[in-house]
């Protein structure tokens, strides 16, 4: 057995490895045919590393006919603007001589090479166009002074902005908007004057997404951890006007000197510029892999106030608290949304200031009796540590079957508090950990297919329950086509479990698929009579539901048939307050120990026009004799 095993390795090992593709400037290169391109050394360089690909290399070119006149050059001598050329071997398009050429050359080299035309720009489907007047048919002679190569990262696919670290910086976590920027940052043009002078007293400050850095320059930064230092080539078209200096006219690109010193991480939690959270002081570890997980126990001191002139303290745990921190466990819903989702956000020993608005912080949750109601606030919090979950290795199977209880236990209190997302997480949660259980004896497995919550029913019903809680978890946050996914794990494993068609057809119902939601209520009452009531409550539902679509549908279409040939008909407006129609919403709790509840009925806006709609203009426009139509 071994020896076969060896063998087996033996042959992966010899396995060929995947050849990289064929790129065009490979392609190219096979053109080339020898006494094409012939090359002289002028002045040898230094050092024994060459250009490679990916590699920056920087170089000065003069261009002359045989007999030595000059056609074109980058130096100033000879008539040209004293920049040098910058290209990417293998990114940038380059002439194939100078493609193959500048890859055998030395730093601070300076070597001619004479080329037939097909070697520069007469060559077949050249990707770089000839100059005016440039002799492209003529045999010529390129000067090259290589000046400097390195490794570069390219920040735009046009290579309009590219990086080279010069000393490697302290992290990996990288500034973005809307970060607060520290940089010593200084400026030449290509050339080499200098644009804008290093600053003596204090770092350039600067808010990411603001016009006061250049779009290049703030492109590149975003890739930059703090105390690395970097040149930036930014070419004209990423060179926009900004606070930190003019926009110079003729510079075609300028090269950045950027050292980071520091960012603050400002994060728009929620994206729309309302729950704001400003890290103040940094604490330990990498963002974000050492942030709290969900379900972890967090202990954290903070102070609210209000964001009124006063700046009023409502509650401060080290004076309200008796100097204790708070201690709660993540993902149960027990401090504000906006306090949970901002502290997820933070390492151990961080200090964070969080500006949340009122859906994020009191107006969904017990409001403290000196916070007004819509009243935007503002903590301080400070991350003391935290405990990650553990996760069931390890436990006995009492202590995996408590722990079950007790996360169903919260998930069914999180779900009547109308956090839907929490509930939903612990319920997945369970049904994931289950798959890791294995009883030991006769007793554990009676006792794991008989679980309390649901006395003599086998693990795969308790399962399926835990995912029909799921699904109303899902129609709950309006995810509908999830809700139906879910309720279909269960219907595959038991076509006849009443309370996943009841489910299904919920959801049904709510994305407009009427013909679906009736199949299935009526598939329950073929099934089981005693979900009768609950099945004609919901049809009874179902038929106000389509009623009021047709109604809208009416509406919104009035007058378009009643023109005669050749007029114009005007489409029904809705002034919005008849898409407010009421009807009741019966429903039956299928989380675990309120499944034994009545059915009960709210009140509830009717939804808007659901993706079923044609199929709603369809029996519309039967019932007005439209069923069929000709074209003419």
């Amino acid at each position: 057995m071994a020896v076969v095993a060896d063998e087996d390795h033996e042959q992966q090992v010899k396995q060929p490895e995947k050849k990289k593709p064929e790129s065009e400037d490979d392609k190219r290169r096979k053109k080339i045919v020898p006494g094409s391109l012939m090359k002289a050394i002028v002045r040898p360089g230094g050092g024994e590393s060459k250009p490679a690909e990916g590699n920056q290399v920087i170089y000065h070119c003069t261009v002359r006919t045989l007999d030595g006149v000059t056609v074109e050059s980058t130096r100033s001598e000879f008539g040209g603007k004293g920049t040098p050329i910058r290209h990417v071997i293998g990114k940038s398009k380059i002439i194939l001589g100078l493609l193959e050429g500048i890859p055998t050359m030395l730093k601070g080299e300076v070597a001619m090479f004479k080329m037939k035309p097909e070697m520069h720009y007469g060559e077949k489907d050249c990707p770089v166009a000839a100059p005016d007047n440039f002799p492209k048919d003529s045999e010529l002679h390129f000067e090259i002074e290589l000046i400097e190569f390195s490794k570069v990262k390219v920040i735009t696919d046009d290579l309009g902005v590219l990086k080279k670290v010069i000393e490697e910086g302290q992290s990996w976590e990288t500034p973005r908007e809307p970060y607060e920027v520290k940089a010593w940052i200084s400026a030449k043009s290509g050339d080499g004057k200098v644009i804008l002078s290093r600053t003596k007293d204090e770092p350039y400050f600067f808010t990411f997404g603001k016009p006061e850095v250049p779009k290049g320059l703030e492109l590149a930064i975003a890739t930059m951890p703090r105390g690395e230092k970097a040149v930036i080539y930014v070419k004209s078209q990423y060179y926009t006007e900004s606070t930190l200096m003019p926009v110079v006219e003729g510079v075609d690109e300028v090269h950045f000197e950027v050292e980071l010193v520091h960012f603050i991480q400002v994060r728009d939690v929620l994206g729309d510029g309302r729950l704001i959270k400003r890290r103040i002081r940094d604490g330990r570890g990498e963002f974000p892999m050492d942030c709290p997980l969900q379900d972890s126990l967090l202990r954290v001191h903070y102070k609210g106030l209000l964001l009124n002139e006063e700046k009023t303290v409502f509650y401060d745990t080290r004076i309200d608290n008796n100097g204790q921190p708070l201690e709660f466990s993540s993902g149960e819903g027990l401090v504000p949304q906006g306090f949970e989702m901002s502290v997820r956000l933070m390492l151990p020993g961080e200090v964070s200031l969080v500006t949340c608005p009122p859906d994020y912080a009191y107006d969904k949750f017990e409001r403290p009796a000196n916070v007004p109601e819509g009243a935007y606030v503002q903590w301080e919090i400070e991350l003391l540590d935290f405990n990650t979950p553990k996760d069931w290795t390890g436990f006995s199977f009492r202590e995996i079957m408590d722990d079950v209880e007790k996360i169903k236990g919260t998930g069914n209190r999180l779900f009547k508090e109308e956090k839907f997302e929490l509930a939903k997480a612990k319920y997945e949660k369970v049904l994931r950990e289950f798959n890791h259980v294995h009883p030991q004896d006769d007793e554990e497995g009676k006792e794991f297919a008989n679980t309390r919550a649901f006395p003599f029913l086998p693990c795969e019903c308790t399962q399926n329950l835990l995912h029909l809680n799921v699904a109303a978890c899902l129609l709950k946050l309006g995810e509908h086509k999830k809700s139906i996914e879910t309720c279909n794990k269960v219907l595959d494993a038991n076509p006849v479990h009443v309370k996943a068609l009841y489910r299904r057809g919920m959801a049904y119902m709510a994305s407009g698929d009427y013909e679906e939601a009736r199949a299935d209520f009526n598939k329950m009452m073929s099934i089981d009579k005693s979900s009768e009531a609950s099945a004609k409550a919901a049809l009874l539902k179902l038929k106000k539901e389509e009623q009021e679509v047709e109604r809208r549908v009416r509406r919104q279409f009035k007058g378009l048939f009643d023109k005669r040939p050749g007029e114009i008909a005007e489409v029904g407006t809705n002034d919005g307050q008849d898409d407010e129609a009421t009807s009741e919403n019966v429903e039956k709790d299928d989380l675990d120990n309120l499944d034994d509840q009545e059915e009960r009925t709210r009140q509830t806006t009717a939804p808007p026009p659901p993706p079923g709609i044609l199929s709603q203009l369809r029996k519309l426009f039967a019932s007005v004799g439209l069923n069929r139509c000709t074209i003419l």
